[in-house]
């Protein structure tokens, strides 16, 4: 995904919306890296680690939310690429708060999840990072 920003980083920066599409996989990455790393934390309770899941999730989704929603106006895409790029963020970010509030009833799957969420975030990564590598030379 860095290699893809940095190679194509003039061509991003030109067109519209897609500069917000790179930061969304960016942050994406970092949700990823940042949720399993508070995972990570020992002997801390399942409270704290809902409170740190929920909020981190919280944070991202909405960031991620707006990125997206100021990007795709201005982005001309087929209806499927829209949908499909809306569900794979939400994917991403709702399982997440799925997994911390779940954590904080201690009920409803947990870090089952996270796990679903970690797989969609790096899905939706992936699918991005394509797109600033090679579509936009299209």
């Amino acid at each position: 995904m860095f290699v893809a920003i940095s190679i194509n980083v003039d061509r991003i920066l030109k067109l519209p919306g897609i500069p917000e599409r790179a930061l969304e996989t960016v942050l994406l990455l970092l949700a990823v890296l940042l949720i399993s790393i508070v995972g990570l934390i020992p002997s801390q309770s399942n409270e704290a680690l809902g409170l740190e899941l929920l909020a981190l999730a919280l944070v991202f989704g909405v960031v991620i939310g707006r990125l997206e929603r100021r990007s795709l106006p201005q982005t001309p895409q087929p209806p499927s690429q829209v949908r499909m790029r809306i569900f794979l963020n939400l994917a991403a970010t709702l399982p997440m708060v799925a997994g911390g509030a779940s954590l904080l009833a201690e009920s409803g799957g947990g870090l089952y999840w996270i796990v679903a969420g970690i797989v969609f975030a790096t899905a939706g990564a992936v699918a991005n990072a394509w797109v600033l590598l090679i579509e936009i030379l299209r």
